[in-house]
């Protein structure tokens, strides 16, 4: 946070120093923003800083909103829910693949479990700055996760219905940088240019799914809420069974993807079976039950992901015998 000189020359309250000991936790519950709030309110700060992941970024759109909107969080979650104006806000991330430093979108895990986002023009940044030096300390699988969820991201926001020029050219440079650079950035981490080249890619991904997203996300949504695992990594897993799902009638998307990933071939079954090899290549879990998710909560994630915002931009309907499949599938064995 960008802050003025404390309030009283006794520094900040004990209370408060209880506050700084807590961190930003992954998939945030709600509480992570109210406890930033209250370092925000001691600080008699000016303004946020969103400093790390998306966990970070997220919080620090939600920071900087309700900093100065002293309103119920339950009123302001789904789409364009918010009023009035927030603290300024500035993004930089130290990962890349969620792109949240571009995005409008602040995602947070309730006590049911289940996630939900808040999704309001008002949390674009006023500025992003995307330094590649502060990535490099990144451990590879932590880089390959994320780099996945970059690809994720690309690829779901290009397939949404419809045309957007500028979120569709996004997702494709998207991907021909992640197609030349993730695998280098993983492999040779100091690989400076590899490095920044997947912090576009992941800023671009970000711009493309503000079309919207689709069943990947919205199954690892609920499941990292239930089971804390890794966004980049769940996505990574339940890919290949959603893109099984998704691509077959469409052939044309299929085929620039796979133009930008540099495929020779551009069926819906090569660039699955790449896909698959490019999981391979990073060692990704053939399913998510080997990441602690047992087969008993099918149902229960089946039906969450449903009410998920990203399950109804997805470029193809799914009922709950549909989803039940997907999820059954993405825990066993995906690929």
């Amino acid at each position: 946070m960008i802050r003025r000189p404390p309030r009283s020359t006794q520094g900040v309250s004990s209370a408060a120093s209880d506050v700084y000991k807590r961190q930003v936790l992954a998939d945030p519950p709600e509480h992570n923003i109210f406890d930033a709030v209250k370092l925000f309110d001691d600080f008699g700060a000016d303004g946020v800083i969103g400093f790390g992941g998306g966990s970070s970024m997220d919080v620090a759109k939600a920071v900087s909103y309700f900093s100065i909107n002293k309103i119920s969080i339950s009123e302001c979650y789904g789409v364009n829910k918010l009023v009035n104006k927030r603290s300024p806000l500035i993004q930089i991330p130290t990962t890349a693949g969620t792109g949240s430093e571009l995005t409008p979108i602040a995602i947070f895990t309730l006590q049911s479990e289940q996630k939900m986002g808040i999704v309001d023009p008002l949390l674009y940044a006023d500025y992003a700055i995307l330094d590649a030096d502060l990535t490099l300390g990144l451990p590879a699988n932590i880089t390959a996760y994320s780099g996945i969820d970059a690809m994720v991201h690309a690829i779901e926001g290009y397939i949404v219905p419809g045309f957007h020029p500028l979120c569709d050219g996004a997702a494709l440079e998207s991907l021909s940088l992640i197609s030349k650079s993730l695998h280098l950035a993983v492999e040779e981490p100091d690989n400076l240019a590899a490095r920044g080249a997947m912090l576009v890619a992941s800023m671009l991904g970000g711009i493309a799914f503000i079309k919207g997203l689709g069943l990947v996300h919205a199954i690892a949504h609920m499941v990292g809420a239930e089971y804390n695992t890794h966004h980049g990594l769940t996505n990574a897993i339940i890919l290949p069974t959603v893109l099984r799902y998704n691509l077959p009638t469409l052939e044309e998307k299929v085929k620039r993807m796979s133009q930008a990933l540099q495929y020779e071939d551009a069926t819906v079954a090569t660039f699955i079976a790449n896909q698959e090899k490019l999981l391979d290549r990073f060692n990704i879990p053939k399913g998510l039950n080997e990441i602690g998710v047992p087969e008993d909560c099918v149902d229960r994630i089946a039906k969450k992901s449903m009410v998920d915002t990203a399950f109804g931009t997805n470029p193809i309907d799914a009922n709950i015998n549909d989803m039940k499949k997907l999820v059954l599938a993405s825990i066993v064995k995906a690929r």
